[in-house]
C-alpha cells in the first residue's frame, strides 16, 4: 500500500509539474469566418507571434527561412493553414471549386507573394506536395499602419465578394474573392 501510495503521488507532481511548464501555446490556434453570397468560407491555423523578431521572419536567413519547404511557406504555425469553402470561388481568377484546401504562400518575392491553393489537407505545415496545388494567385502587397505582432487573416464579405488578407510583422498581402 505504501508503494503505491508513493507511486501515485510521483505521479501526480509529474503531471501537474509538466502541466504548468507546457502553459499557452506559442502559436494559438485561430479562425476566421465569412459568409460570402450566403455561403460560409472559414480559414483554421495557428498564429505564430513577431516576438521581437520584426525584420527577422521573412528574410532568408529568417524564422521561415529554416522550414524545409523555404520559400513555401505554411501561412501560419504548425500545422498546414486550412481553407474551408461551402461556396465555388474564384480566388483571385483561380477557380475553387467548394470543399477543403490548404493554403501556403510562395515568400520568393518580398514584393509579390503569391497565394497557393493546394488540394492536400491534414498535413503538418513543412510537408509541402507542389503536385497536389490546385493553382496560384499573385497577391496584392501592402504594409500594415503598424507592426502586426499575430499572424491574422480577415475575410470581408460584400455581396458575392470579398476580400482574403493575411498580415503578420510588417506585411500585408490580400487576394480579391467571388462565390458562385
Amino acid at each position: 500500500m505504501k508503494r503505491l501510495l508513493i507511486c501515485t503521488g510521483l505521479l501526480v507532481a509529474a503531471t501537474l509539474t509538466l502541466s504548468a511548464q507546457q502553459g499557452p501555446p506559442k502559436s494559438p490556434s485561430a479562425t476566421e469566418s465569412a459568409t460570402i453570397a450566403g455561403k460560409a468560407i472559414t480559414i483554421t491555423y495557428s498564429s505564430p507571434g513577431v516576438k521581437g523578431r520584426a525584420g527577422h521572419i521573412f528574410a532568408k536567413d529568417g524564422l521561415i527561412g529554416h522550414d524545409p519547404t523555404y520559400p513555401i511557406w505554411r501561412a501560419g504555425a504548425n500545422g498546414a493553414t486550412k481553407l474551408h469553402t461551402d461556396a465555388d470561388l474564384t480566388i483571385g481568377g483561380l477557380a475553387v471549386p467548394k470543399g477543403d484546401y490548404t493554403l501556403f504562400v510562395d515568400t520568393s518575392d518580398a514584393e509579390k507573394w503569391v497565394l497557393i491553393v493546394n488540394k492536400q489537407t491534414g498535413q503538418w505545415g513543412t510537408q509541402y506536395d507542389k503536385a497536389q496545388d490546385l493553382g496560384r494567385v499573385t497577391m496584392t502587397m501592402s504594409k500594415p499602419s503598424a507592426l502586426v505582432e499575430n499572424l491574422k487573416y480577415t475575410i470581408t464579405s460584400q455581396g458575392s465578394t470579398g476580400k482574403l488578407t493575411l498580415e503578420w510583422e510588417n506585411h500585408s498581402a490580400s487576394v480579391m474573392i467571388a462565390a458562385h
